[in-house]
C-alpha cells in the first residue's frame, strides 16, 4: 500500500498562460487545459487499486454518516478545486465572489486548486477516507461518474437540506434528477459541461456537417476529425447519433458504437483523439470538425469567428462536475453555506461569466446579462428548455461493466 503523508498545501500560482480576452480569462479553460481521462487510468489500473491497498469496491448505495462539526467556532472552510474554474478579477490573484461570502457571513475560504485529475486526486485523498480519517477539505469537486463512485463508497457526508434553500430552490431541472444521487442527498452540481461538434468554417470550405455521422462517414473530411479521449463523451455522441440512448446503454450498444468508430478509424477518417489539445487544432483548421466541450467553443469564438459548433438533432451529451462534503470535515456547515452561496442567482451569473461553462442555477439570466450580454445568451452556458431537453447524460456504470468498458475504449484509441 502506497503511504500517504499529509502535505501543508499552498495556494496555486496563477496560471502563466493567459490572455487579454474581457480583462484576462485564461487561455485554456479547466476542461480543455486539464480534464481528466477516465480511459487511461481507469483501464491501467485505478479501478484496480481500490481493492488493492485493502480499499472496499464501491457497493453501498448511501454516503457517509455525519462526524463532528466545527464549523460554529471556526469561521473557515477548506474548498479544493480545479484550475481556472472560478471567478478572478484583472490581477489574478483575488476571487471577488469569495470574497463577498466572507463579507457576508464571516466564514474564510481557503482556496486551492490542487485538483488536475479526477484519478490523481482520487488517489491523494482515498487513503484518508478510507481510514476513516479527515482531508484537511471541507469541500471538493469531482466529476459526476467519481462523485457517484465515492457516494456508494460512503466517503461523504449527508448535506443538510436546511442549510441549502437557495441550492433547493434554484437548481436548474436539468441538473435535478441524477440516477445517481437522488434529491441530490450527497452532492450539488458545480458547473455542467456540454458536448457538442465543433468546426472550423474555413476549413470545412462548403462542407456540410449536421451530425456524428458526416465526422465518421464524408470521406472529404478524411485525416481532419477528432474525437474525444473522454469514453463518455465520444461513445455517448456516437450512440445518440445511432439512435441509442446512453442513458440505458446495453453492453451490444456499447459494442456497436466502439465497432462504429473502429471502421472510422480503420479508414483514416479520424486524426487522433484528443484531449487538451484540440483547440489548437482547430483553431488553426487541422481539424476541420471534431467533437469539443461548450466552454472551449464560446472562447474560441471570441478570438477566432471561424470556429463555430452545433447540436445535433440526436442531441448532445451533458456531464456536471459537482460539489461534495467529504467525511469527517470539520467545518460541514461552512461548506454547505458555501454551496448554497453560489446557488444565488447573481453569484452563479459571476461564475458563469468567467468559466463559460453550463450553469446549474436557475434565474441566472438577467445578472448575467449586465455582466456579458452574448454570454446569458448562449445556449451552451445558459440552455434554454429546448436545448435542455436534447440533452443527454451517460448511464452510471458498475465496477465491472466500467473496467470492461475503459478497457475496449483504450484499445480503440490506442491509449
Amino acid at each position: 500500500m502506497e503511504q500517504y503523508e499529509p502535505e501543508r498545501r499552498t495556494e496555486a500560482p496563477v496560471a502563466a498562460l493567459r490572455r487579454g480576452l474581457r480583462g484576462g480569462r485564461a487561455a485554456l479553460t479547466r476542461r480543455s487545459l486539464l480534464r481528466a481521462s477516465a480511459g487511461g487510468a481507469l483501464a491501467v489500473g485505478g479501478l484496480g487499486t481500490l481493492s488493492a491497498c485493502g480499499i472496499p469496491a464501491a457497493g453501498r448505495t448511501q454516503g457517509g454518516s455525519a462526524s463532528a462539526d466545527h464549523s460554529a467556532k471556526e469561521k473557515v472552510v477548506d474548498f479544493s478545486n480545479w484550475p481556472e474554474y472560478i471567478d478572478v478579477d484583472d490581477s489574478g490573484k483575488h476571487h471577488p465572489t469569495l470574497e463577498t461570502f466572507a463579507r457576508q457571513t464571516g466564514i474564510q475560504v481557503k482556496y486551492t486548486e490542487d485538483i488536475n485529475d479526477n484519478n490523481e486526486f482520487f488517489g491523494k485523498i482515498k487513503p484518508q477516507l478510507a481510514a476513516g480519517q479527515d482531508t484537511g477539505r471541507d469541500l471538493i469537486v469531482l466529476t459526476d461518474w467519481l462523485a457517484a463512485r465515492v457516494i456508494r463508497l460512503g466517503w461523504v457526508q449527508k448535506l443538510d437540506p436546511s442549510n441549502l434553500p437557495h441550492a433547493f430552490a434554484n437548481l436548474a431541472g436539468q441538473f435535478r434528477a441524477p440516477q445517481w444521487d437522488p434529491g441530490h442527498a450527497y452532492s450539488y452540481p458545480w458547473q455542467g459541461v456540454s458536448t457538442v461538434v465543433a468546426f472550423n468554417k474555413k476549413a470545412l470550405d462548403g462542407i456540410e456537417v449536421k451530425s456524428v455521422s458526416d465526422l465518421l462517414d464524408n470521406p472529404r473530411l478524411k485525416g481532419r476529425v477528432g474525437m474525444l479521449s473522454e469514453m463518455r463523451d465520444s461513445i455517448g455522441m456516437t450512440l445518440l447519433d445511432m439512435g441509442k440512448d446512453p442513458e440505458k446503454v446495453t453492453a451490444d450498444d456499447y459494442d456497436a458504437a466502439i465497432a462504429r468508430i473502429q471502421k472510422a478509424v480503420d479508414k483514416g477518417q479520424i486524426r487522433r483523439f484528443t484531449g487538451n489539445d484540440y483547440t489548437s487544432d482547430l483553431t488553426k483548421g487541422d481539424l476541420a470538425a471534431c467533437l469539443a466541450w461548450g466552454g472551449d467553443v464560446v472562447q474560441l469564438q471570441a478570438d477566432n469567428p471561424d470556429v463555430d459548433y452545433l447540436i445535433p438533432d440526436a442531441g448532445y451529451l451533458t456531464s456536471t462536475d459537482c460539489l461534495l462534503v467529504p467525511n469527517k470535515a470539520r467545518h460541514k456547515a461552512n461548506a454547505e453555506r458555501l454551496i448554497d452561496f453560489y446557488y444565488r442567482p447573481e453569484q452563479a451569473a459571476a461564475l458563469a461569466a468567467y468559466t463559460y461553462y453550463v450553469s446549474p442555477v436557475d434565474g441566472v439570466k438577467p445578472y448575467l446579462a449586465k455582466i456579458d450580454k452574448a454570454a446569458a445568451d448562449n445556449p451552451l452556458i445558459l440552455p434554454d428548455k429546448a436545448t435542455a431537453a436534447r440533452s443527454h447524460t451517460f448511464r452510471m456504470l458498475g465496477e465491472k461493466e466500467e473496467a470492461a468498458y475503459e478497457e475496449k475504449f483504450a484499445k480503440l484509441t490506442g491509449a
